[in-house]
């Protein structure tokens, strides 16, 4: 026959606070899962309040995609100059700015679209007026902007850490 329990028996006070500490790592999940949903939706070039009844699921599945879409190391074996390490973190940010500058309206669309073009002849090495990047920095044509090209394909093999510095 087991001795009778005390107010402050181990087992008791577990019992009573495992209500407590759930609810506590549940609120810790749903703050985190908010402040994911906030971080994700402008990367994704989505409006906040279209997207207000999100899923946890759909949160958690559009974050999945978007890192699969980011750039990761495929090839170990081979060590990037740091040059490579700059070209490949350029061209993820201006992967990241096609996406979020038109979303965002702060610009114009006339002024968005030759500030995206510049940044795509800077990717491709070549400034507006012709000369190779990293020469001068050329002034911007007068003429109107011509139709954006695309994204210079990225390499097959990238580095594994992509630093903006």
């Amino acid at each position: 026959m087991g001795l009778p329990r005390r107010a402050g028996d181990p087992a008791e006070l577990r019992k009573s606070l495992k209500p407590l500490l759930e609810k506590r790592r549940r609120a810790r999940i749903n703050e985190s899962l908010r402040q994911l949903k906030g971080l994700i939706l402008p990367l994704l070039g989505r409006e906040s309040s279209r997207y207000s009844k999100l899923e946890k699921a759909d949160i958690l599945e559009m974050t999945v995609r978007f890192l699969q879409e980011l750039p990761a190391s495929c090839c170990p074996g081979t060590a990037p100059t740091p040059s490579d390490s700059y070209r490949e973190g350029y061209r993820a940010c201006l992967a990241r700015l096609i996406r979020v500058v038109p979303a965002c309206r702060v610009l114009e669309p006339a002024v968005s679209a030759r500030l995206l073009e510049h940044l795509r002849r800077r990717a491709a090495g070549a400034t507006p007026d012709g000369r190779r990047a990293g020469n001068s920095c050329g002034a911007p044509s007068p003429s109107p902007p011509p139709a954006p090209l695309p994204l210079p394909p990225a390499p097959a093999c990238s580095p594994g850490l992509w630093r903006p510095w």
